[in-house]
């Protein structure tokens, strides 16, 4: 009774918010639930083409295919230089995209379609007929493609998540969420791959292209037609402005996000980990080379390792709540070191019976364990971003990726390191013709015992070494839950003032900011509690169940109030900035440049890099503002030489007016493009040829009015880039001017209060009444159906 009960309300509460989000999240139930069927296909595809990707370890491209570690080190090398000017342009489209689809939406089907065709056609090409260096050439031209659109696909559903809701708590949720149903793809591709291998070719071993010819195309097609649900029912929300516009320089951007300290330390404890997961091929090794398992078995033992990610996803939102991102990526990776170190005994010295359940165990603890880390890293990545947001003013994501490249040209060293330990530990080809075998294919070598436990023992000490160097940089990460809180706080506030002075405020918005900042005024003045369990403690010491219950509630009372205190200092930080020492230094020098007006910027006596250089750094104040001076004498300087080249005549103030006059054009033409093409679907269902004919032809024009502006907006937003640089310390100052004024104007708005919170709440109401009456039409409409079959069966009888 009590389940029926449960399942009730389940059913309910997902018919209230399966069109609207709960009160303070900003995703649908259908939202959610598309993102993570989308994440599924998504990873059918990543789960063929990641075996693809040319890496050292590759087991498709070095065991079937057939190519050494030395080439294929090589044209791993070439890919990833490939790959640079490719992962530019990515950042640059996805940074100064303006699009009513989204930023990242639209590019997990535009890029998925090429990718599994690209997938496709790899997997059918007759390696067995070629020789090493055409196999080589073949392999690396499609990792090129690969580098560009899989990579763009892949990165853009991942990064979706960074604007589907601006609330971490909720981002980490449905990251839970996501990675449950997602995970399902690759455990069952994994459980099976191995039985129906055996039914291809009669083999237990996995390196024979006939398996995933058969396999791989029907995986990739399914995948791309379920990412179909990620473009269709998601719709990406960017906590900034209503009227802000992208300007970004490619340069611009860089600068910007090398300043993003938590980037650097998430980088960091990536490429000091390059060897953490070196002992992932040991398992597969066990089965192809050793033959210490059945097919059967091998499949049971895919099935238990491929599910090891499950579980954390069921406890991470909890554990979040509880312990915070930073504990928890910490104590795992210094768990996994522990796991790690118990598979050498198991290598080293039990029976090859039982060494492959034994490795198995550890091989499940260890992705147990690493995988509740693993899981957080999208949010965190949404946390930086956020950051980003919070310190530069733009949604950079893209330029992410560019400056990521700084970790290619590490990595195309570090991944030098597990060629020469395979060499070392005697995975080459002296060895294999030492043993017998022809060296065509140095894997042969593990087919000897001995050699095999030597490799593998190397490669689980080369293991918990990167294991434990990848945790060393957690320890500086300080992007707490209730810091990334405040930061979005902030970032609605900065809006709500934006969109004040441009005259573009909603009533929601005015609303919510509102009540954040009275609430910070309520909260700001008295100090954090020091927080203690040892209530909590003595209370279970003296079991008496009622007191620890108290005592618990306390405890989270008081945790709950410290963080509204601290959101509370950030937020008024960052209303009474003007009202500070260096706020009003800060006001007064953009007063002089704004008076002495743009055109004073060529040869006006202004701050210098050296006079910038020489400003005290004792105290953190003053650190603070000479990171700030240095900054505008940079962007003087900058200023200067774009004048110089571009503006021969003078300083001419671009026209911001085109920007609406062409964004306005674009959403009416993707609207009526959109009308257009739901008319010519009606009109195929009906059969009216010349309907069909008029609208194609109608399609053909919107389409190609579609791309004119396009390139109008981009040679305008290459003007826009111009001058902003010609223009960036002024138009700051100016920026900064309009700001404090606005800033100033809090009673102004506050004053509007009550009538846009009553007319929210209407609106809230009247939307209300509408879903409600959707959904009675819709079980009417069901009902009416219903009725009209059953009329129809009692007819024919």
């Amino acid at each position: 009774m009590e389940l029926q009960k449960k399942l009730s309300s389940g059913i309910e509460k997902a018919k209230l918010y399966w069109h609207q989000p709960p009160r303070g999240r900003y995703m649908t139930y259908k939202e959610i639930l598309s993102y993570s069927m989308g994440g599924m296909g998504v990873k059918f595809i990543v789960f063929c083409v990641q075996n693809m990707i040319i890496s050292v370890s590759n087991t498709l491209i070095g065991n079937t295919i057939g190519i050494a570690p030395k080439p294929l080190y090589a044209i791993y090398l070439l890919s990833v230089l490939s790959g640079f000017p490719l992962t530019a342009l990515r950042a640059r489209m996805i940074d100064n995209t303006r699009s009513m689809k989204g930023k990242y939406r639209p590019y997990v089907l535009i890029m998925g379609i090429p990718t599994a065709i690209l997938g496709t056609a790899f997997i059918w090409m007759p390696y067995e007929n070629m020789g090493l260096l055409t196999k080589c050439v073949v392999v690396l031209l499609f990792n090129i493609g690969f580098q560009f659109f899989y990579n763009f696909m892949n990165d853009a559903f991942d990064s979706l998540l960074f604007l589907l809701s601006p609330n971490t708590i909720e981002r980490s949720d449905v990251c839970s969420i996501k990675s449950v149903i997602e995970n399902f793809s690759p455990s069952v591709a994994s459980i099976f791959l191995p039985i129906v291998a055996s039914w291809i070719t009669g083999d237990t071993k996995l390196y024979d292209l006939r398996i995933y010819r058969v396999i791989y195309p029907p995986m990739l097609l399914v995948g791309l037609l379920m990412a179909v649900l990620v473009h269709v029912n998601t719709k990406e929300k960017i906590v900034q402005a209503k009227t802000h516009v992208v300007q970004l320089r490619f340069l611009d951007a860089f600068r910007a996000v090398a300043r993003n300290k938590y980037f650097w330390i998430l980088s960091l404890a990536g490429w000091l980990g390059f060897l953490e997961n070196s002992f992932d091929s040991i398992l597969g090794w066990l089965y192809n080379y050793q033959k210490v398992c059945t097919p059967a078995q091998y499949s049971l033992i895919t099935a238990i390792t491929g599910n090891a990610s499950f579980w954390p996803n069921l406890i991470a939102p909890g554990f979040i709540r509880k312990y915070g991102k930073r504990k928890i990526l910490i104590y795992t990776n210094l768990m996994s070191v522990v796991f790690i170190l118990m598979m050498y005994p198991v290598i080293a010295y039990s029976r090859p019976a039982s060494m492959i359940w034994l490795f198995t165990l550890c091989f499940f603890i260890n992705k147990l364990v690493t995988a509740l880390g693993h899981l957080l890293h999208p949010s965190i990545n949404a946390d930086i971003r956020d950051y980003q947001q919070y310190i530069t003013g733009e949604r950079i994501d893209g330029m992410f990726a560019t400056i990521g490249l700084i970790g290619s040209v590490i990595t195309l060293a570090t991944n030098f390191v597990l060629p020469a330990i395979y060499e070392r530990a005697g995975l080459n080809e002296s060895v294999a013709i030492s043993l017998g075998y022809s060296g065509a294919n140095v894997y042969d070598v593990l087919n000897n015992s001995e050699y095999f436990m030597q490799i593998a023992l190397v490669l689980i000490l080369a293991s918990a070494l990167g294991a434990l160097l990848n945790v060393i940089p957690f320890f500086f990460f300080d992007l707490t839950e209730t810091k990334q809180r405040a930061m979005v706080t902030v970032l609605k506030i900065r809006a709500l003032f934006e969109d004040y002075g441009n005259n573009a405020l909603s009533d929601e918005a005015l609303v919510e900011a509102i009540d954040l900042i009275e609430e910070a005024k309520a909260h700001v003045e008295p100090e954090p509690r020091k927080l203690s369990k040892d209530e909590i403690r003595a209370a279970k010491k003296s079991k008496d169940k009622q007191a620890a219950k108290q005592a618990r509630q306390l405890y989270y009372q008081y945790k709950e109030e410290n963080e509204k205190i601290e959101i509370a200092k950030f937020i008024m930080r960052e209303i009474n900035r003007f009202d500070t020492v260096e706020g009003m230094a800060e006001i007064a020098g953009a007063r002089q440049l704004v008076d002495a007006g743009i055109g004073s910027l060529a040869d006006a006596q202004l701050i210098t890099l050296r006079q910038a250089k020489a400003l005290p750094k004792q105290s953190e104040q003053e650190k603070e503002s000479r990171k700030a001076a240095l900054m505008r004498a940079r962007n003087i300087a900058l200023a200067r030489k774009t004048i110089k080249n571009y503006y021969e005549d003078g300083l001419v103030e671009f026209d911001m007016g085109v920007f609406d006059k062409l964004f306005a054009a674009e959403d009416k033409t993707e609207i009526a493009l959109k009308s257009t093409l739901d008319a010519l679907l009606q009109a195929k269902n009906k059969k009216n040829r010349q309907a069909k004919k008029q609208l194609r032809e109608e399609i053909t024009v919107l389409r190609q009015q579609k791309t004119e502006i396009k390139h109008e907006i981009k040679k305008a937003m290459k003007q826009n880039s111009i001058y902003n640089r010609a223009a960036k310390p002024y138009l700051d100052a100016k920026k900064l001017l309009i700001q404090q004024e606005n800033y100033r104007r809090y009673e102004d708005i506050a004053a509007r209060y009550a009538e846009s919170k009553e007319r929210a709440e209407k609106a809230h109401a009247e939307k209300q009444a509408q879903i409600q009456q959707e959904r009675k039409d819709k079980e009417l409409e069901a009902e009416r159906l219903k009725a009209e079959k059953e009329q129809k069966k009692r007819s024919r009888k």
